[in-house]
């Protein structure tokens, strides 16, 4: 260990001043880099997110075209019209 402990003016060692003032350092650094990790997560978060949910919204959509076309479909069949009309007869007749 090359690291050079300072003296206090009364000859002591000043080993409780240099372990104080390492430890400032070190929260000092570990706070800087919590902080850019969290920046990271929070940006690489809400890039995911966005594209998801842009992805969600295009599936929906497709499908909400497909039931749309089925229930086309099945509206302009003669069968359905036929059962559709007499519905609404037999109801206007009661």
């Amino acid at each position: 260990m090359d690291t050079q402990i300072p003296v206090n003016a009364d000859g002591q060692a000043g080993i409780f001043q240099y372990a104080r003032g390492q430890a400032s350092r070190l929260m000092d650094t570990m706070k800087r880099e919590a902080c850019l990790l969290d920046a990271k997560v929070r940006t690489m978060g809400s890039e995911a997110d966005e594209g998801a949910a842009t992805a969600e919204y295009a599936v929906v959509l497709v499908a909400a075209t497909g039931f749309a076309a089925l229930l086309v479909a099945l509206l302009k069949s003669d069968v359905t019209r036929t059962l559709l009309s007499n519905i609404v007869k037999k109801s206007l007749s009661v």
